[in-house]
């Protein structure tokens, strides 16, 4: 009889990027299954193989690259860039999933109603149904806003906070529980965790009220101001931030759809995270007070 069980082996996707290297971070000294990390870096991939981590090189834009990279993987953590070209990544590398045997995929998704008209949102939708088509076990997140906007698209700058949402609540959710559930799903795997949904969304503030919790945390008088959605349009057209139109347009959406109503549940609390990880979520004052030096910083800039 053999008394050596099989270890799993899960392939993490954007193993560099926000959420991704959380994940990493989270299976670092995990006994219970083998990390293989990706990056579409090729100089990336040479200096973490030389630290001895079974790393691959992978572009999502080349199929090519899936085969010898899903070799032996028996779960995968999927999370995409932020273009209209996720549905043709996502649909090819769930193809090779399946070629390759692939038992489980952990999908990062939106938080959105299956009936959303977002464009953006409904292309992680398509997604989530083609995963569920393949055939192999799927479990799907759906984070609302991520906490760590506040120090990047959102970051109060000048000691002002600006939100495009007029006085709409929204969701919120720090990164690392994120990441924390998606370490804990694929470590456990497909026989606790296929046909699940994982909703996160911990916090639902307006801006005047993340401005207080700012204000109070940093110690510095963080203002609100609100604007609208053809204000975010604004932002993106101006040369200094760069984003695929598509996306661009969905964002926009986004905001008009949560002032008008139609993204409704954007502004509702549906917290999964204790469920899976047996502990609270990191509210909007825990986190702002774990990066109080970041959010200092960011207030003291122009």
């Amino acid at each position: 009889m053999n008394t050596y069980a099989h270890k799993p082996t899960v392939l993490v996707l954007g193993s560099t990027g926000q959420v991704g290297q959380l994940v990493v971070k989270e299976l670092a000294n995990n006994q219970d299954v083998n990390v293989r990390v990706t990056s579409r870096r090729k100089a990336d991939v040479e200096r973490l193989r030389a630290k001895g981590k079974d790393v691959v090189y992978l572009d999502l834009d080349d199929p090519k690259t899936f085969g010898l990279a899903l070799a032996g993987v028996d779960r995968a953590f999927l999370l995409t860039g932020y273009t209209v070209a996720m549905l043709f990544q996502s649909k090819t590398f769930v193809d090779a999933a399946k070629k390759a045997g692939v038992e489980h995929i952990v999908h990062l998704g939106i938080f959105a109603d299956w009936d959303c008209t977002d464009p953006h949102f409904a292309w992680h939708q398509l997604v989530e149904r083609y995963i569920e088509a393949s055939g192999i076990a799927w479990t799907h997140l759906h984070p609302n806003m991520f906490l760590e906007n506040l120090l990047s698209f959102f970051a109060p700058k000048g000691d002002v906070l600006t939100v495009f949402w007029e006085r709409q609540r929204m969701g919120w959710i720090a990164a690392a529980d994120i990441a924390a559930v998606a370490a804990k799903v694929l470590t456990e795997g497909p026989r606790k965790h296929h046909r699940q949904n994982y909703w996160m969304s911990t916090e639902a503030l307006d801006g005047p009220e993340v401005a207080a919790i700012l204000s109070d945390v940093t110690g510095r008088d963080i203002k609100c101001d609100i604007q609208r959605a053809d204000d975010f349009k604004a932002l993106f057209q101006s040369s200094n931030i760069q984003v695929e139109s598509w996306y661009a347009e969905g964002g926009v959406e986004f905001m008009r759809q949560v002032i008008d109503g139609r993204m409704g549940n954007i502004s509702s609390v549906r917290d999964d995270v204790p469920y899976i990880l047996g502990r609270p979520a990191l509210t909007v004052r825990v986190w702002a007070s774990q990066h109080r030096d970041e959010l200092i910083a960011a207030a003291k800039s122009a």
